[in-house]
């Protein structure tokens, strides 16, 4: 899925669509794998995404797939890094996207 947001975009509009486009879908789709384009170039102060997403927002969406991978696809989620250019930034979304992937 790919869900495109104007700049600016924040915990409302993204969680949102995770909450409940992502959940639809996969409601519908029922699938085998998740692969998820983890960037956060979404986050607070990086300075191409000019959205305002926080490290909270970053554990809460990864949550929301969790939760659909382990009740779709017994758990298998790839994620792969995709973007931030904001390095300390990126460094604090990117802990707290992998320790919630963790279970932390």
């Amino acid at each position: 899925m790919n869900n495109p947001f104007p700049a600016g975009s924040g915990r409302r509009e993204i969680l949102g669509a995770f909450e409940t486009k992502l959940v639809d879908a996969a409601q519908k789709f029922k699938p085998d794998l998740m692969m998820l384009s983890a960037g956060f170039d979404s986050r607070e102060s990086d300075p191409l995404g000019h959205f305002t997403l926080t490290d909270q927002d970053f554990i809460d969406l990864t949550k929301v797939v969790l939760h659909v991978a382990k009740e779709h696809c017994e758990g298998r989620l790839v994620a792969v890094l995709e973007g931030g250019y904001n390095l300390r930034g990126l460094m604090k979304a990117s802990v707290a996207h992998v320790k919630t992937l963790m279970g932390d």
